[in-house]
């Protein structure tokens, strides 16, 4: 009996060692079993391949970069669950699950975002001022909105102006700041205006919602003039409050404005590349048109050179050295008018309000020898006003009844090349009697009157006076005339201004 136990707990002990020895056997194999990792790592959105990509696990093993196709291959991995991680500089890093099997091969693909692509855009522009629906802005006005970029990136601001009358756009860019101070726009027009905000990192632009306001009316301002800016000669007109507009731009040379009531609009000189021509615009000093073309406006001194628009604001007269042009106001018919006998240059021309003769001022090439005439549409002379005279003279305008001829002569003589006068002084001539009176009477010694107008009633005089040192500022000034043709009381209207027209 003892025999028999004996021999059976030697087989339990037999058979528990085989299933132990078994069971420590298989652990071992399993643990060390291994599979490979594959994979491709390509950009978001292009799926362009992406090289010297790291390739890590966790948990740990061999690290690896990708190759020029964006492929890798990690091998001999153990089996089991992994996180893998790509990492490129100016990429987001990307993560991927992987499940490791025995002698298997696990593919993954990553698809890798540039490290931007989470930058959030510019915050939405919110119009601040003018108010929506604003009245009676400025032509010259400060646009004011609020933005801001959640990163703190810069923000290029694009702004647009429409109007409801035509096609034209104003655009505007500028970088970080919410204000932009906009010139130049028009009477009485309702502007629409919009903000638009890009940083340096997102390629779409953020809009503001639209906004608008009008401008002022358009202000009857009857006198018209020019002042000198940065070198250039710019045109302006005023109220008799002295409510000044800006008509012309400051980077243009434009000079010599005439007003003309029939026409409702300004004539003017201004230059096209190296020529001088008649442009004329509105009163607001919109819409802007050249007129001349074929036969520019010259002569000896730009600056000197006048011209006349007929009363009924049909046709413009101008000279081209020694000959007289008409033409008609839209810039059509060109007719030669008149040509000097003498081949003296004509500088100044005006033309009687019904069109029954010509006053025209005519020099030499130096500006002096001055003449002033009258000549009936065929070229036949009817007054000399002057005849050959030393030192400067110009300024012609003509009475609506055609009785009296305005001009200013430096009664000085005096003659150099700069074209400097001593004592100019603004004349009536009555045609009647061939007499002359003296209007500037009561100007300061040393200072000249010139560049001379009958105001609209003919009971005032606008002209120029400054200092005759040739560098001082420049004013315009009323002078009352009396039924003598004496001068009454001196005005000045304007400072810093030349070149007038009262309409």
């Amino acid at each position: 009996m003892n025999e028999v136990m004996k021999t059976i707990t030697n087989y339990l002990l037999l058979a528990f060692l085989s299933i132990v020895t078994l069971t420590c056997s298989e652990d071992p194999v399993e643990s060390i079993a291994k599979g490979t990792l594959t994979g491709t790592v390509v950009e978001d959105g292009t799926n362009i391949p992406l090289e010297n990509v790291k390739i890590s696990t966790n948990p740990n093993s061999s690290t690896v970069f990708t190759n020029a196709e964006g492929n890798f291959m990690l091998e001999e991995i153990l089996v089991g669950q992994y996180s893998v991680q790509a990492e490129l500089d100016g990429y987001l890093a990307a993560f991927e699950s992987a499940e490791i099997l025995r002698e298997s091969t696990t593919n993954v693909i990553f698809e890798m975002q540039i490290e931007t692509a989470n930058n959030l855009p510019p915050v939405t522009p919110v119009l601040i001022s003018p108010s929506d629906n604003a009245n009676d802005v400025s032509l010259e006005t400060e646009l004011v909105w609020s933005g801001s970029d959640p990163e703190g990136d810069d923000i290029t601001y694009t702004i647009e102006l429409r109007n409801d009358l035509d096609d034209e756009l104003l655009t505007f860019e500028t970088l970080n700041d919410t204000t932009l101070v906009v010139s130049n726009l028009r009477f009485g027009l309702k502007y629409f205006w919009q903000v638009g905000a890009k940083d340096d990192v997102n390629e779409d632009m953020v809009l503001s919602q639209i906004s608008s306001f009008e401008t002022i009316d358009s202000p009857d301002n009857r006198f018209v003039f020019v002042r000198r800016i940065d070198g250039n000669n710019v045109i302006f007109s005023s109220d008799e409050s002295g409510n000044e507009v800006q008509l012309t731009e400051s980077t243009a040379n434009s000079f010599r404005p005439r007003r003309n009531v029939a026409a409702n609009r300004i004539a003017y000189l201004s230059n096209n590349g190296a020529e001088t021509h008649i442009f004329t615009m509105n009163l607001d000093g919109s819409n802007k048109q050249q007129i001349t073309s074929a036969v520019a406006v010259n002569g000896f001194n730009l600056d000197e050179i006048d011209f006349s628009w007929t009363e009924d604001g049909g046709q413009l007269y101008y000279s081209n050295f020694d000959q007289l042009f008409s033409i008609n106001a839209d810039g059509t018919d060109l007719q030669l008018v008149y040509k000097t006998v003498d081949g003296k240059f004509i500088t100044e021309v005006v033309i009687s309000a019904d069109e029954s003769f010509i006053a025209l001022k005519t020099n030499t090439v130096n500006g002096y020898e001055v003449s002033i005439f009258t000549i009936d549409p065929s070229g036949v002379v009817i007054d000399e006003v002057l005849n050959n005279v030393q030192g400067a003279a110009g300024g012609l305008d003509i009475s609506v009844d055609n009785s009296k001829i305005l001009y200013w002569y430096d009664v000085s003589e005096f003659q150099i090349d700069n074209y400097r006068q001593l004592d100019s002084r603004v004349f009536i001539y009555e045609r009647a009697s061939s007499t002359a009176f003296d209007i500037s009477d009561e100007k300061l010694n040393g200072t000249n009157d010139y560049d001379c107008r009958f105001s609209p009633n003919e009971a005032q005089v606008i002209l120029t006076n400054t200092s005759n040192d040739g560098i001082s500022q420049k004013n315009i000034v009323l002078v009352a005339i009396n039924d003598d043709n004496t001068s009454g009381e001196r005005l000045e209207i304007i400072q810093n201004g030349e070149m007038s027209d009262y309409e």
